[in-house]
C-alpha cells in the first residue's frame, strides 16, 4: 500500500511561526492550498502573520513568488512588434500614475499589458478607479486583452482568475488581517501577477513616507532591493524608482475623482508639478530600458511630444472605448461617471504654512467615506473622496480652502471635514519639503 504525503497545513504554520525556513515543498503546499482551498482563510490569516513576523530568505521569496506565478496562466506575446513593458506602484493615496503612464508609453511604441489591483488598507486601487466609468470592465477574457493590448497598446485590468489565483486569495486576505506590509508578501505579490504577464521590462515604483506601505527610507531601500534581485532572478529586466508619499500625489483622493484628475493631465488643464515629474521619472525609465529612447534627453522628447499632440490622450480614450466605456470619456468624463451627493469645502483652521499631511490617515477617511473597503467583498462609493488638495508648503489664512470632500450626506462630510483638517500641521515658516524622487 503506498502512502501519499498530504500536505498538513498547520505544519507548515508552525515551521514558519517558529522562525524556520520552508523548502519548496512546503512553499507549494502553501500556495496549492491558496488555490483548492486546502487552506482555510484563518489559515492563511495566520500563515500571513507568520511571514510578517519572521520574513522569508532570499531562496524562499524566490520559490514563492515562482510558485504563485505558476499558480494559473502564464502569458505569452508572440507576434508583437514592440516591448512588453509595465510599472507596478507599491500603493499611495492619490496615486494615479498607471493610466497617465500606461497611455504616454504605449503612445511612444511600448506595449503595456497592465494587470492592476484593489484597494489594500489605506491605498486606493487601479482596477476599482476604473470601475468608476459605466460600463469598464476589468475582467475581460485573456484573449480580449491581449487581443486590446495588440490593437491600442495598453490595456488595465484587474487581476483574472487564471492569473496568480494564489495570489489573488492572500491579497484579500492580507488587506484585513493588518499583514500587508511585509517585504516577502509584496515582492511575492506583486511579482507573481507581473512575471505571469511576460514582461520584457519593468519598472518599480516603491513609495516611501507616512501613506507608503514603507515609512522610511529604509524599508523601501528593502523593499526595492528584493522586487529587483527576485525579479531580475527570475529574467525579467527591473529597476526600481524610490517616490514620495508624504502627502497626496496629485490633487485629489477617491475613485472617480482621481479619473477626472487623470483626464485633466491627459488633456494639459491641470498637471500637478509633483505628479507630473513622478509620471515622468517612471516614463523615462520606462522608454529606456526597452530601448524606445536612447537616453534620457531623447525619452523627456518623446513624453513631451505624446502629451503636447494629444496622442498620449487618445490612446487612454480608445483603451477605456476598447474595455466597455464610452468612445468620448476624456471629451466628457462626468457623462459616464457619477457625482457624490455632497461636495462640499474643507477650510483651514489656522494661518501658516501646510507643514505636514497624515497621509495614511487621508486615506482612511477615503475608506471612511466608502471608497475603500473594511472587508474584502465589501462594494466601493466610487463617487467619494477628496479633490483640489493644496500641497504642502503653500501658505494659507484660516478659512481659505484647502480641499474638497465628496460624500453620499451630510454627517459623513463633516466627519470627512475633521478627519481631513486634523492630519495636517502648520508652521509659521515656509517648511522643508521632501524630494518627489528619492
Amino acid at each position: 500500500m503506498s502512502v501519499t504525503n498530504k500536505i498538513i497545513p498547520q505544519e507548515i504554520i508552525r515551521i514558519k511561526r517558529n522562525g524556520g525556513t520552508l523548502n519548496e515543498t512546503d512553499i507549494n503546499g502553501f500556495v496549492s492550498g491558496l488555490v483548492d482551498g486546502n487552506f482555510s482563510d484563518s489559515q492563511v490569516g495566520a500563515m500571513a502573520m507568520a511571514i510578517f513576523q519572521h520574513g522569508m530568505t532570499v531562496d524562499e521569496r524566490v520559490a514563492f513568488t515562482k510558485a504563485m506565478m505558476h499558480s494559473g496562466d502564464v502569458l505569452s506575446w508572440e507576434g508583437f512588434d514592440g516591448p512588453i513593458v509595465d510599472k507596478h506602484s507599491t500603493g499611495g493615496v492619490g496615486d494615479k500614475v498607471s493610466f497617465m503612464l500606461a497611455a504616454i508609453v504605449s503612445a511612444c511604441g511600448g506595449y503595456v499589458p497592465m494587470i492592476s489591483g484593489r484597494g489594500l488598507g489605506h491605498t486606493g486601487g487601479t482596477s476599482d478607479k476604473l470601475e468608476s466609468i459605466a460600463g469598464f470592465n476589468v475582467k475581460p477574457t485573456i484573449s480580449e486583452f491581449k487581443r486590446i493590448v495588440k490593437e491600442v497598446g495598453v490595456a488595465i485590468i484587474s487581476q483574472t482568475d487564471n492569473l496568480a489565483p494564489a495570489d489573488k486569495r492572500l491579497y484579500s486576505i492580507r488587506d484585513v488581517t493588518a499583514t500587508v506590509e511585509s517585504i516577502p508578501l509584496i515582492t511575492a505579490s506583486i511579482l507573481s501577477k507581473k512575471l505571469a504577464a511576460g514582461l520584457d521590462a519593468l519598472v518599480m515604483d516603491v513609495k516611501v513616507g507616512n501613506g507608503a506601505m514603507m515609512n522610511n527610507l529604509d524599508d523601501a531601500r528593502a523593499l526595492a532591493d528584493s522586487i529587483v534581485n527576485v525579479a531580475n532572478g527570475a529574467g525579467v529586466k527591473t529597476q526600481a524608482i524610490i517616490t514620495d508619499m508624504n502627502q497626496v500625489l496629485g490633487s485629489s483622493a477617491g475613485n472617480a475623482v482621481e479619473m477626472y484628475e487623470t483626464v485633466k493631465y491627459l488633456t494639459g488643464k491641470q498637471r500637478e508639478p509633483r505628479l507630473h515629474q513622478v509620471v515622468k521619472s517612471l516614463a523615462t525609465a520606462m522608454l529606456i530600458n526597452t530601448n524606445l529612447a536612447a537616453n534620457e534627453k531623447d525619452a523627456d522628447k518623446k513624453i513631451e511630444s505624446v502629451l503636447s499632440t494629444g496622442l498620449a490622450a487618445e490612446v487612454f480614450e480608445r483603451m477605456i472605448a476598447a474595455l466597455g466605456g464610452p468612445k468620448n470619456f476624456v471629451e466628457s468624463p462626468w457623462d459616464s461617471m457619477s457625482k457624490a451627493n455632497i461636495i462640499t469645502e474643507v477650510r483651514a483652521e489656522q494661518h501658516g504654512y501646510i507643514a505636514q499631511m497624515d497621509t495614511r490617515a487621508v486615506g482612511m477617511s477615503v475608506v471612511g467615506l466608502g471608497g475603500g473597503r473594511t472587508a474584502p467583498n465589501q462594494q466601493v462609493d466610487h463617487t467619494v473622496g477628496f479633490d483640489r488638495i493644496l500641497p504642502l508648503g503653500v501658505q494659507v489664512n484660516r478659512g481659505e480652502v484647502i480641499a474638497r470632500v465628496h460624500a453620499k450626506d451630510q454627517d459623513s462630510a463633516n466627519l470627512a471635514i475633521a478627519q481631513f483638517n486634523s492630519a495636517l500641521s502648520y508652521t509659521e515658516d515656509s517648511p522643508e519639503l521632501p524630494p518627489v524622487i528619492y
